[in-house]
């Protein structure tokens, strides 16, 4: 056995062997068709007796990231806030990089985030279906596919520090459905603000971690439409 199958084995054990049953988390009965929980890999070959759990068992310190380091617009701050969306309400404006938290009519927690190209793919309502702490990640079919490294994962990297998933994911839903569109903690800081190559729409961990304690589950969500900028 080599020592990542032995890995992913113990942590499986250590969460009492609930890996091996898809319905502990929803649907993932086909970690690599449609609803999965880090985006649509399609058709990959995989062993599921290997896929780490949905959460980590360790709970990690949540890194803190200086103010001095995240330009002004992106950090979390209380802002006026014009649209129709109710309290409760995330709205994610992707094209401007900020999610909205709605607190009250009139009034919102704005936090800065980055976005990938997963998140221009997306626009709509809909709810958290999902929250994972420290969440698993399975790298997406294309990335597997062209970056020799992600295959490493292709049955899973548990979550962590080092998961590009970071700290907390919020799994978005419609009409019953996975929209494979994500809102996730991030371990590169510097992605905030800006497009990257891959991804939904990330946050820093620590904002996320807040946000994470403060919404649940059927939570409204509403993504406005993306020119992809």
């Amino acid at each position: 056995m080599s020592r990542r199958r032995l890995l992913l084995s113990s942590l499986a054990l250590g969460l009492g062997g609930r890996t091996a049953s898809a319905q502990s988390y929803g649907n993932e009965a086909d970690p690599f068709g449609g609803g999965m929980e880090a985006g649509d890999t399609g058709g990959e070959l995989f062993d599921p007796a290997l896929l780490p759990p949905a959460e980590s068992p360790i709970d990690f310190p949540v890194p803190v990231i200086p103010d001095r380091k995240i330009k002004k617009q992106f950090r979390r701050q209380m802002v006026e806030f014009d649209g129709p969306e109710e309290p409760g309400t995330l709205v994610v404006d992707p094209d401007n990089r900020f999610l909205y938290h709605v607190l009250a009519y009139g009034s919102a927690m704005r936090y800065g985030v980055g976005v990938g190209r997963a998140g221009f793919a997306w626009e709509g309502h809909a709810q958290i279906g999902m929250k994972r702490r420290w969440p698993r990640w399975v790298p997406p079919r294309e990335m597997v596919e062209r970056d020799p490294r992600a295959r490493e994962w292709v049955n899973g990297q548990p979550g962590g520090p080092d998961n590009p998933l970071g700290a907390r994911a919020l799994y978005l839903y419609a009409g019953g459905q996975d929209t494979l569109y994500r809102i996730h903690g991030t371990n590169e800081p510097n992605s905030i603000g800006k497009a990257m190559s891959s991804g939904c729409i990330r946050m820093l961990n620590q904002d996320i971690a807040e946000l994470f304690d403060q919404v649940i589950v059927g939570t409204p969500v509403t993504v406005r439409p993306s020119r992809g900028a």
